[in-house]
């Protein structure tokens, strides 16, 4: 089949989009698929300090255009952008036509895939994910309506799990049945580690690592707060936040506020994709006290290089995690009940070895990419022989009062 997969974000940027497109990719390109990935990406200085920016980097068997989110960047003029996505895909069309059109996020790229199926009479699929049912559409009107008209009108919807369908149904009034679940996935093999999988001891204190975007959303001024309880008790350990986003200045100064110096907490930094198989390797815990995913990237990297985690009863972790069985679930935003899971995770290695040994079992048994990407092949092709819906106006309502046209980036 020919594909047209539209992404949100690729490479450099790192998110977990990113990581998503980039494992599907390889299972398309496996299965003998002809894909063209048209990717946003941000090229402006302020984007790239927050996501990692720059055009997409070429992916074997793939044909890659990058697209610069100018609207975006001059003011949130996603209309802009959208357009530019719609031209583009038509013109590729017109070169060599798509069987299917596969968006990665509803708003603005599965808006553009929407116009373009409307207009080239190719079916498409829309993959919802994280922001897309945790705040975009309460935001404004014309996101709102943009939403509604993608849950209602795309030909299929893939969704990561149970919790996440009922907040995106809650908040926008979505039929339930319309969507597809496919869970997210993991490339075991690329963060497995030798031995029984699971960490070596060490001398050391118990080590603890936060990866992902850097962002309040996420927790981790949470875990930096929960951090400051466990010192206070006398808890040791080590604690490291990797990677970048809107909140990286505000958690540096909250560490330096609560008196912990670069030894104490260290971070990271930007982490190129390549390297975060060793941030895994060179940790014992992964925290994650999210408010929100659509599901977890990290956390499943993390359980597939054999870490205990700690995170949340938050919708997207819940259908990966369950408390005591695979992770130690608290409330979002439960800075003391976060710190007791870190103590008690710290202190009882039994504990720790049997979360991390169970989440690592069910990750290879559940959460492969050769199951999941076989999933979304198998809609493909029996969305191809579909029409596009026509029966909704191209036409948004125009609602400036938007929060994300004054913050596109936290969209």
């Amino acid at each position: 089949m020919r594909i047209c997969f539209v992404s949100r974000r690729y490479f450099p940027a790192i998110s977990g989009m990113s990581v998503y497109a980039q494992n599907l990719l390889r299972e398309l390109v496996q299965a003998d698929h002809d894909v063209t990935m048209i990717s946003q990406y941000r090229g402006d200085a302020f984007g790239t300090r927050v996501y990692g920016g720059g055009p997409p980097p070429p992916v074997p068997g793939v044909r890659v255009i990058g697209l610069e989110q100018l609207g975006e960047q001059e003011g949130g003029n996603f209309e802009r952008d959208i357009e530019t996505m719609v031209e583009t895909i038509a013109a590729e069309h017109a070169r060599a036509p798509f069987d299917v059109l596969h968006a990665q996020y509803g708003y603005p790229t599965g808006w553009a895939v929407l116009l373009a199926s409307r207009r080239l009479g190719v079916p498409n699929v829309v993959s919802i994910q994280g922001g897309d049912g945790h705040w975009v559409g309460s935001c404004c009107e014309t996101h709102r309506v943009a939403m509604c008209e993608v849950l209602a009108h795309a030909n299929e919807l893939l969704i990561g799990g149970r919790s996440f369908v009922e907040e995106v149904c809650g908040r926008l009034g979505s039929d339930p049945a319309r969507f597809t679940i496919v869970p997210g996935a993991v490339d075991t093999a690329r963060f497995a580690r030798g031995g029984d999988g699971l960490p070596a001891p060490h001398g050391g204190p118990v080590r603890l690592l936060y990866h992902g975007r850097v962002d309040r959303r996420k927790g981790v001024l949470d875990f930096i707060d929960a951090l400051a309880l466990l010192r206070e008790q006398g808890t040791p350990f080590s604690a490291t936040i990797s990677g970048i986003g809107p909140d990286v200045d505000p958690s540096r100064a909250r560490a330096a506020e609560l008196g912990f110096d670069a030894a104490a907490i260290r971070f990271t930094g930007y982490a190129a994709y390549d390297s975060v198989p060793d941030l895994y390797r060179e940790a014992d815990v992964f925290v994650s006290p999210t408010y929100a995913e659509g599901f977890s990237n990290t956390i499943l990297e993390a359980m597939a290089a054999g870490l205990a985690v700690v995170s949340t009863h938050s919708v997207g972790v819940s259908d990966c995690l369950r408390d005591e069985e695979n992770g130690l679930l608290t409330e979002p935003g439960d800075v003391t009940a976060l710190a007791q899971a870190l103590t008690r995770v710290v202190e009882d290695e039994r504990l720790r070895r049997r979360l991390a040994r169970d989440g690592l079992e069910e990750c290879r048994r559940v959460y492969s990419w050769k199951t999941v990407g076989r999933q979304i092949m198998d809609v493909y092709v029996r969305v191809a022989p579909e029409r596009p819906a026509a029966d909704f106006s191209p036409d948004l309502p125009h609602d400036p009062a938007c929060r994300f046209r004054a913050e596109p980036h936290l969209l």
